[in-house]
């Protein structure tokens, strides 16, 4: 818990997530609970510039985190960095005594998540994982409801993170050196996420993946990219992959993740749930025109279907709800101060992690994983 009235935070890593997602949800917590102390990137002019256009010129500016962890003045950092460095610089940041916030995923690999559950849990700090979806609040009104029993017994899970045509073109996303992976790890992470979060079982017993690299060299493929043509010549992850995990309760979800794949329906950061008494599914993606929540069931010997209206479905009225973003830091900013929980549970973001490695792994061996 911090000494100051403020939470005095360090960002590590200047690219798109900070500017786009960090810095606008940290400014709507308020001044009076959060200052951003310093500003770290391995490029400094993209540290200095993204200080100056969040209006935190005065921050102090590093190149390597290890000067920044050295800060007393810092007591919680953000780790907004490519994956395969977030394990490091976790590790390094609660050994110095800081809470740590990691964009998702936690890691690349199993191996290191778990290096960063030890070091979490022996430095007594906080810590949590960027999945923001879990704050949208159709995703917080399922996650009501399974909380509830009212979809009783959840035995089968779609978890969806399919695009069409959307490669992002920018940073270091084709770069598996960097990333560690493709749409898997990039946008299946959330869907995953949402989908565990609901069913709230995590008692995973075997994984069966399949990893496709079709699309990514083909030019004619790229051309029809909604971000503009990528490079063929420097694609070296996947463009799509499928999971299929079975739980220790014969629970099952499938997971489909794609940057590209030839298919109408575009669907991401969704789920759908089947229970005994109902089901419910979200859906969300550039095939929608706003996010939905859907549940199914049975009246009076009738199959019926509800769909939850908007926030702002109200004339004149535009709503109560802030982006998930916001919602994110602030009950991240209000558990360090008031030393409670976050929503984002780190064994929680493990598990996401270790599903989505082991995806990857049966795949390059081609059979099923067990997983003890």
């Amino acid at each position: 818990m911090s000494t100051s009235p403020k939470v005095r935070v360090g960002i590590i890593g200047c690219g798109g997530i900070t500017n786009h997602k960090h810095l606008p949800s940290l400014a709507a917590v308020g001044e009076d609970k959060v200052r951003i102390e310093a500003f770290c990137d391995l490029i400094e002019e993209r540290a200095v510039s993204t200080a100056a256009a969040a209006d935190h010129a005065d921050a102090l500016i590093y190149t390597d985190y290890r000067e920044l962890l050295a800060n007393p003045d810092i007591d919680t950092v953000h780790i907004c960095t490519p994956n395969v460095s977030h394990s490091e610089i976790a590790v390094a940041a609660f050994e110095a005594g800081k809470n740590v916030f990691c964009e998702k995923p936690m890691s690349h690999s199993t191996e290191q998540a778990r290096a960063m559950l030890e070091a979490w849990r022996e430095s007594g700090k906080k810590f949590t994982v960027g999945y923001q979806n879990r704050f949208r609040p159709e995703v917080r009104t399922l996650h009501a409801s399974c909380e509830a029993g009212e979809l009783g017994k959840i035995y089968y899970g779609e978890a969806m993170a399919v695009r069409r045509r959307q490669v992002p073109t920018w940073g270091v996303f084709p770069n598996k050196a960097l990333q560690g992976g493709g749409p898997l790890i990039d946008i299946g992470t959330h869907a995953l996420d949402i989908t565990l979060w609901c069913m709230d079982n995590y008692e995973v017993e075997s994984v069966l993946g399949s990893v496709n690299y079709e699309l990514g060299h083909l030019e004619s493929a790229a051309s029809g990219n909604y971000y503009g043509p990528w490079d063929i010549e420097t694609f070296e992850v996947e463009d799509s992959a499928m999971g299929f995990i079975k739980f220790k309760n014969g629970a099952t979800i499938v997971l489909k993740a794609s940057w590209a794949l030839n298919v109408l329906d575009s669907r991401e950061a969704s789920t759908t749930l089947c229970g005994t008494e109902m089901g419910a599914e979200i859906r969300s993606g550039s095939s929608y025109k706003k996010d939905e929540l859907i549940y199914n069931g049975t009246r009076h010997g009738m199959l019926t279907h509800e769909s939850l209206s908007d926030v702002s479905a109200v004339a004149y009225f535009e709503g109560r709800e802030e982006p998930p973003g916001v919602v994110e830091a602030k009950q991240w900013i209000d558990a360090i101060i008031t030393d409670g929980e976050p929503v984002v549970h780190p064994e929680q973001a493990f598990r996401v992690t270790q599903i989505l490695d082991t995806i990857y792994q049966s795949a390059a061996s081609g059979k099923q994983v067990f997983l003890d």
